[in-house]
């Protein structure tokens, strides 16, 4: 079967730059930095004080009271931006066919805001109070789920899990699912809101966090003063269809594969060096895309390492891709 190109037509955002694709590109642009104090609880008794919060977000007014009540803050986020991405792509959905069109939409933890005041709640009243929304609430393809719904789409509707990589690997299967032609129509990307007592606990014990107090020296993922991530919310969706269909939207891009693969290192580690790793096959390693090699490879997206006080490991320079050209 023919490989179908996939183009993107629509996109939304909300984040602590800004609650719509415009607001944030402008913030960007303009240098304007989304860490700030933390306001949505008490920091006085814990050493992390800074983090990304969505600002000025009226969730009530947009969703509405009476359905924003049944979602933990991810998905309220999610379908905010969800809104925003459908109608920047232009999507009728009158003349589409909807069981051709999906959702996969990545939450790494989903509605942890929602844990930490259920655990409260249930510790101090009893854990039988705790509400009969809660379990849906919490789990992590509610988001996707709520999307669905609010679309209208009867197609896949799925979750990626995989932590930091899950928006990435989120976008790259609903690419293949639409080029492989399993749909025509994807909402997709990754979104969280884990800016919460509980959450920010539980990375400060890692000792993972930023811990400093300038917000515009907390997040400096590749300066040798960094001592650790600063957690922030955010989501941010995106519209994908088949080029072969019509797009009513604007062209937004024309993306031409998608491949993951794992390091298969500890948790917190890099790859070692490869004078380190064990003699390579006498056969190259297979790309995950049929039809595609090295000399395609234009862009490597870099992820920081961790920081000194987490683990002892060295920073060491990415290895190069195998084949016949090498970027870097």
């Amino acid at each position: 079967m023919e490989k179908r190109r996939v183009v993107i037509t629509g996109m939304g955002t909300v984040n602590p730059t800004g609650n719509t694709v415009a607001e944030s590109w402008a913030a960007v642009k303009a240098g304007r930095c989304g860490i700030r104090l933390i306001t949505r609880y008490d920091t006085s008794d814990m050493k992390v004080k800074l983090a990304g919060e969505v600002q000025g977000l009226d969730v009530d007014g947009l969703l509405g009271k009476r359905e924003a009540k049944k979602m933990d803050r991810f998905s309220q986020l999610s379908l905010v931006a969800a809104d925003e991405c459908i109608a920047d792509s232009g999507l009728d959905r009158e003349r589409e066919n909807l069981d051709r069109c999906g959702v996969i939409f990545s939450s790494g933890i989903g509605g942890f805001e929602t844990v930490g005041d259920a655990h409260k709640r249930g510790s101090e009243r009893g854990y039988d109070t705790v509400s009969p929304f809660m379990i849906p609430m919490i789990i992590s393809n509610m988001a996707a789920g709520h999307m669905a719904i609010r679309c209208g789409f009867r197609g896949m509707c799925s979750c990626v899990v995989t932590a930091c990589a899950g928006g990435t690997n989120a976008v790259g299967d609903a690419f293949r699912h639409i080029r492989d032609g399993y749909a025509e129509v994807m909402l997709c990307g990754g979104g969280e809101a884990a800016v919460t007592p509980l959450a920010m606990g539980g990375f400060t014990a890692m000792k993972a966090l930023c811990e400093g107090q300038d917000p515009l020296r907390a997040s400096i993922p590749f300066d040798a003063e960094r001592s650790g991530f600063v957690m922030g919310e955010g989501v941010a969706p995106s519209c994908w269809r088949s080029w072969a269909t019509p797009r009513p939207g604007e062209l937004r891009s024309m993306p031409r594969w998608s491949a993951t693969a794992p390091t298969a290192t500890p948790t917190t580690s890099p790859p070692p060096p490869p004078a380190e790793r064990e003699a390579r096959p006498a056969s190259p390693r297979p790309w995950p895309t049929p039809g595609w090699s090295p000399r395609l490879w234009t862009t490597l997206m870099p992820t920081a390492p961790p920081p000194p006080s987490m683990t002892p490991v060295k920073r060491r320079p990415s290895a190069p891709c195998s084949g016949t050209t090498q970027r870097s």
